[in-house]
C-alpha cells in the first residue's frame, strides 16, 4: 500500500504506483482540470511522474508561485517550437528562466527583427491551442547526441557532450518538437494562454565574444491577463524612466567608451550627488559615526591578509610599482581595519564606527555594465562598527531604524528583508559562521519585521541582512545590507582591551544603507521619473523674467534664495515666457518663479510648481517660507 500525505493533512492510499495526475483526479476533478505540476517531499515533478513510496506530495496550480516559473519554462518551449515551424533551419540552443519571463537563443543565417515576433508569437498561440500533449522521455547521453545531431541541431549536441556519460537524459516532446530539458513542464500546450514576447537582442554563443553572435528572443508568461497587462504597463513605464535617457535629456551624466563604467557627472548630477551624499553625511553626524577616508590602492599583502585575494582577485583591478603588487581596492574594509588598529583600544571605546564615502573599483564584465546603475568605480555610503559580540544585537536594531528612517526620506516605505546565509566560497570555521548567522537571525526576529532567508548567499567573510526597497512602478532593488564579520578583524589583527584586561578580537559590522550612490542615484532617477522632490533637485527654483526690465529684480531674488541655501538660477533670456516655462518643465524643475512689471512694483513673485500648477502671487517672505517648509525634514533628521 502506498500512502500519499496532502498539504491538508489528509492520506490517500493506492495499492498500485500512480502518477501525479491520477492521484490529482482522485481528489476530484476540478483540481485534475487545474494541476500543473506536482510537488512530492518537496521536488517539483510532472504530473506524469510516477509514486512508488509514501510521499508527501502537493499539487501544483496556477495559484502556486512555483507555477509562474513552469509556465515559463514551457512557453520558451512553446516559442522554440513556433520558430522551428516557421524557420525550419533555425539551430536551438538554451532558453532558461529569467525574472519575470524567459528567452531563447537561436542560431540563423540573419538575427529576427519586430515582424518576426509578430509572426512568431502567432504561431505560438495556434500551438497553444492545439493542445499538443507535452511528454517527458528519457535517453542515455551518447544516443542523445545522435539523436540531436541527426535533426541538425549541433548547439544542442555540444551541450550533451559537457554532461557526463553516465547520466540518463530528459526530453519533452510535444508534437514534432522535441528539446533537452531537465522539466517539469504544463501537461499540455493548452495550458499557455497568457504571453508576450518583448523584444530581441545579440548574444554569444556561451557567451564568449570569439563564437557566433546568436539572436536572443525575450519573453513574458503569466497565469492571468491582466497580471500581463501589469507587467507590460511597467515595462513601458520602465522605459520612459529609464535613467540612462533622462540622464541624457536632463543633462545629469555621460559614459564614454574612453571609461567603461565610469561615470562623468555634469554640474546638475553633481549637485544631485551632493544632495544625497552631504545628507548621508548628516546621517554619520547624527548617528555616532565618525568619517574618515582611506587610500585607494593597497598593497598585495593586505588583500591577501583579509581574504580578497584568493576569494575576489578575478574582479580587482591591480598594478605594479618598485617590485610590489598593488590592487586598487574593491571594497573599504581591510582599510578600515587599519585605522581601528593604530593604538591600544578599549572596550569602552565600543562600539566603533567609522563611516566613508569610500571610492572602489571592481573589474566588471563589459557586458554587464548599464549605465549607473552597473558600473566599474563606484562610490559607497560604506560604513563599519566595531563591537563586541554582546552589542551585536543592539547595533544591528540601531541599524535597521536608521535605515527605515533614510529610506523614508528619499520616499521608499516598502523594504523587504532577506537573510543571506554561508556560501560554499567562505573563510572562517562553522562554528564562527553560526554563531554570526545566529546574531543577525536574532536581531531580525526582534524587530517583528517578516523576512526571508537566502541559504548560500553570504559574503564570503560573513552572513548578511539585506535590505530590498520597492520602488513607484513596484520594482525592487537591493541597496542596504548589514554583514556580521567574525573573522576579518581577527586576520587583520585588530583587538581591544577587555574590562578584565585581556586581549578580544572585536566583531566587524560592515553596513550600507544606500550602497553603491551611482547606483542608488539611477534608482532615485527612475523612482521619481527625473522628477526629484525639491531637497534632491539640482535646480529647486528658476526665476524667468518676462522682459528684460526685471533682471535686476530676477537676479536679486536669486541671489536671496541662494543665501538661504537653496538651488536657484535666473532666465533672463530674450525669449518668450511661455517657451521659458515649457523649458524649465521639461527639465522638472520643481518651482518657477515668474517675474514682470507687476510683480517688480509690488516686490511680489507669481510662483508655478510641477505639472502646470499655478500657486498665483505671493510675497518673497511666503515663497520662502514655502520652501523652507518642503525641504525641512531633512534639516531635522
Amino acid at each position: 500500500m502506498i500512502n500519499i500525505h496532502l498539504p491538508d493533512g489528509s492520506v490517500r492510499s493506492f495499492e498500485h504506483s500512480v502518477t501525479v495526475a491520477q492521484v490529482a483526479s482522485n481528489i476530484g476533478s476540478g483540481l485534475a482540470r487545474a494541476a500543473l505540476a506536482g510537488r512530492v517531499d518537496g521536488r517539483l515533478v510532472d504530473l506524469s511522474h510516477t509514486i512508488d513510496h509514501d510521499v508527501q506530495l502537493a499539487i501544483v496550480t496556477d495559484k502556486d508561485p512555483e507555477s509562474l516559473e513552469i509556465i515559463r519554462h514551457s512557453t520558451a518551449h512553446l516559442l522554440a517550437h513556433a520558430v522551428k515551424e516557421l524557420f525550419p533551419e533555425a539551430q536551438v540552443t538554451i532558453g532558461p528562466v529569467i525574472e519575470n519571463g524567459f528567452f531563447y537563443d537561436f542560431s540563423y543565417q540573419r538575427a529576427f527583427t519586430t515582424e518576426d515576433l509578430e509572426l512568431i508569437e502567432q504561431r505560438m498561440a495556434i500551438l497553444a491551442n492545439q493542445d499538443f500533449k507535452i511528454q517527458r522521455e528519457e535517453m542515455e547521453r551518447d544516443a542523445a547526441i545522435n539523436y540531436f545531431k541527426g535533426l541538425g541541431e549541433a548547439y544542442k549536441a555540444e551541450i550533451i557532450t559537457s554532461i557526463p556519460s553516465t547520466e540518463t537524459l530528459s526530453l519533452y516532446r510535444q508534437g514534432g518538437f522535441v528539446d533537452l530539458c531537465r522539466g517539469p513542464h504544463v501537461p499540455s500546450t493548452s495550458k499557455l494562454k497568457v504571453f508576450k514576447l518583448t523584444h530581441v537582442a545579440g548574444a554569444y554563443w556561451r557567451g564568449d565574444s570569439k563564437n557566433e553572435m546568436l539572436t536572443r528572443v525575450y519573453g513574458t508568461a503569466w497565469t492571468k491577463k491582466e497580471d500581463l497587462e501589469a507587467y507590460l504597463f511597467r515595462i513601458a513605464e520602465a522605459e520612459k524612466r529609464d535613467h540612462r535617457r533622462l540622464g541624457k535629456q536632463l543633462d545629469l551624466f555621460h559614459i564614454q567608451d574612453e571609461a567603461p563604467g565610469m561615470v562623468f557627472w555634469h554640474p546638475k548630477g553633481w549637485a544631485l550627488w551632493q544632495a544625497v551624499e552631504q545628507y548621508m553625511r548628516q546621517v554619520y553626524r547624527n548617528n555616532g559615526y565618525q568619517e574618515i577616508r582611506c587610500p585607494q590602492i593597497l598593497d598585495r599583502t593586505l588583500w591577501e591578509k583579509s581574504g580578497h585575494w584568493e576569494n575576489f582577485q578575478k574582479n580587482m583591478f591591480t598594478t605594479e610599482s618598485e617590485a610590489r603588487d598593488f590592487a586598487i581596492k574593491p571594497m573599504n574594509c581591510p582599510g578600515h581595519v587599519q585605522v581601528f588598529n593604530q593604538g591600544l583600544r578599549s572596550y569602552r571605546e565600543l562600539p566603533l564606527r567609522y563611516g566613508e564615502f569610500g571610492s572602489c573599483h571592481r573589474n566588471e564584465p563589459s557586458g554587464s555594465l548599464h549605465g549607473v546603475m552597473r558600473v566599474r568605480a563606484f562610490t559607497q555610503d560604506d560604513g563599519h562598527i566595531f563591537c563586541t559580540e554582546e552589542q551585536i544585537q543592539a547595533e544591528v536594531l540601531a541599524f535597521i531604524k536608521l535605515l527605515q528612517r533614510v529610506y523614508q526620506d528619499f520616499g521608499f516605505d516598502d523594504i523587504q528583508y532577506k537573510l543571506a546565509t554561508r556560501p560554499a566560497q567562505r573563510v572562517g570555521s562553522d562554528a564562527i559562521w553560526d554563531k554570526a548567522e545566529s546574531a543577525l537571525e536574532n536581531a531580525l526576529q526582534s524587530t517583528g519585521v517578516h523576512f526571508e532567508r537566502l541559504p548560500g548567499e553570504g559574503a564570503f567573510y560573513g552572513p548578511k541582512i539585506e535590505f530590498h526597497l520597492r520602488d513607484s512602478i513596484g520594482r525592487t532593488w537591493q541597496c542596504g545590507t548589514i554583514q556580521a564579520d567574525f573573522s576579518m578583524p581577527g586576520r587583520l589583527g585588530a583587538e581591544y582591551v577587555a574590562e578584565d584586561n585581556s586581549k578580544q578580537v572585536p566583531v566587524m559590522l560592515h553596513r550600507a544603507v544606500l550602497g553603491s550612490l551611482e547606483r542608488f542615484i539611477g534608482i532615485l532617477i527612475e523612482h521619481y521619473a527625473g522628477a526629484m522632490p525639491l531637497w534632491l533637485s539640482p535646480v529647486q527654483v528658476v526665476v524667468a523674467t518676462i522682459t528684460s526690465n526685471q533682471a535686476l529684480y530676477a537676479e536679486e531674488l536669486v541671489n536671496t534664495l541662494k543665501e538661504k541655501g537653496f538651488r536657484a538660477i535666473a532666465d533672463l533670456r530674450n525669449e518668450k515666457i511661455n517657451y521659458k516655462i515649457r523649458a524649465h518643465s521639461m527639465d522638472k524643475v520643481p518651482y518657477q518663479i515668474i517675474v514682470g512689471d507687476k510683480e517688480m512694483a509690488s516686490q511680489t513673485v507669481s510662483v508655478r510648481g510641477r505639472a502646470d500648477k499655478d500657486l498665483g502671487i505671493m510675497t518673497q517672505e511666503a515663497l520662502l517660507a514655502l520652501l523652507q517648509q518642503e525641504s525641512l525634514f531633512v534639516k531635522t533628521f
